[in-house]
């Protein structure tokens, strides 16, 4: 194996290699090798990288989505229900000769 100082870089013959692509092994010049996530990396095998398949997600990932908000309704519409029906059991007493009642032209 040569060491790299003897090195040309794969797209451009006359130019020196400065760094070798760990993916492809070739060796490449200043203007074809980048650096992405602190690694070196030519463009051809950056490219593979930036188009590699998505993970694929689970079968149930949707059904799981959708009980998820179906419980959160569910529990949204129970609390309201249970603060309904809380005022409702307030006696008449406690809301009576309130401010909303008062007939505020009568006051002297």
């Amino acid at each position: 194996m040569h060491n790299l100082a003897s090195q040309r870089c794969f797209n451009h013959s006359q130019r020196e290699a400065v760094a070798r692509c760990p993916q492809c092994s070739h060796c490449f010049c200043r203007e074809c090798i980048t650096e992405h996530d602190d690694r070196v990396s030519c463009a051809a095998c950056l490219r593979k990288l930036a188009h590699a398949p998505p993970l694929r997600r689970r079968a149930f990932a949707g059904v799981a989505r959708f009980a998820e908000c179906l419980l959160g309704l569910v529990a949204a519409w129970f609390f309201f229900y249970l603060m309904g029906e809380t005022l409702l059991a307030l006696p008449t007493s406690f809301h009576e000769n309130t401010v909303w009642k008062a007939n505020w032209w009568d006051r002297e």
